[in-house]
């Protein structure tokens, strides 16, 4: 039986979970992700699991934050103008927004806090400064490098 190794593009099915127990994304009732292992197409503590494993294979990878979406970075704090946010977009605390960069890149913002003259904002990956629990099975080694 083969084993995955880098440049491989495989099939797996997951469920990832936070240290409290709660899922934040899984693949169950959709088809399995594909990528390419080794590509960076996925955060890289999930993809150094990768190889080695064979077709069936099911284990639990605990990825630090650091090999994840990264820690807080308290530099993605930004207190933005009230004055340049239109009136017609609501606001509340823990609400999320999206920005457009000069290149035209979409960038998600949660609002941190909020008043008449400042909208803090929070443009962290939602995850950062997660450990990640991922059950993983990998389905298919679709094309072997």
């Amino acid at each position: 039986m083969s084993e995955v190794k880098s440049g491989d593009t495989v099939r797996i099915h997951y469920k990832g979970s936070l240290n409290d127990g709660s899922v934040f994304d899984s693949s169950e009732g959709r088809d399995p992700l594909e990528f390419t292992v080794g590509g960076g197409q996925i955060i890289p503590g999930l993809d150094k699991a990768m190889p080695g494993m064979s077709v069936g294979e099911e284990k639990t990878v605990v990825v630090p934050c650091d090999e994840a979406y990264g820690p807080v970075d308290p530099e993605a704090l930004h207190d933005i103008p009230r004055a340049q946010i239109p009136d017609s977009v609501p606001l509340t605390e823990g609400c999320h927004l999206q920005m457009q960069t000069s290149t035209g890149q979409m960038v998600p913002l949660k609002v941190v806090s909020l008043s008449d003259e400042v909208v803090k904002v929070d443009a962290n990956h939602p995850l950062a400064g997660e450990d990640l629990t991922f059950e993983i099975s990998l389905v298919e080694i679709a094309q072997s490098a």
